[in-house]
């Protein structure tokens, strides 16, 4: 592995422990925004809830980023970052993305 893999490895680690500690962190002081925030299911969050410490700093450990886009698509990216939107109407438009991309993972999870 070379000195700059090596490195990237360590600085996804350090994203992947900051993000989990963020996560049960969320968690534990409400659930449901978390839920919501995350994008995690019911189940998800009361593992998160109840990892220890080692548990956590153990699964940061991975080289591969345990967060991710949540605006996976372009056209979605697109329409939140577009130029000349100010803060307020960027932030209502992911609201809406997310709430929206949550109700499809339902209708997902009960339909199958």
């Amino acid at each position: 592995m070379s000195v700059a893999n090596g490195e990237i490895s360590r600085e996804i680690g350090d994203i992947n422990l900051a993000y989990m500690l963020l996560a049960q962190k969320l968690v534990k002081q409400d659930r449901v925004a978390a839920m919501f925030r995350l994008g995690v299911s019911s189940e998800l969050a009361d593992m998160l809830a109840s990892m220890s410490l080692a548990q956590i700093v153990k699964l940061a450990a991975s080289n591969f980023l345990l967060c991710s886009f949540r605006l996976n698509e372009h056209a979605s990216m697109s329409a939140v970052v577009g130029e000349g939107k100010d803060t307020m109407l960027q932030q209502a438009h992911m609201s809406i993305l997310m709430s929206a991309r949550s109700l499809q993972t339902r209708k997902t999870a009960v339909a199958a």
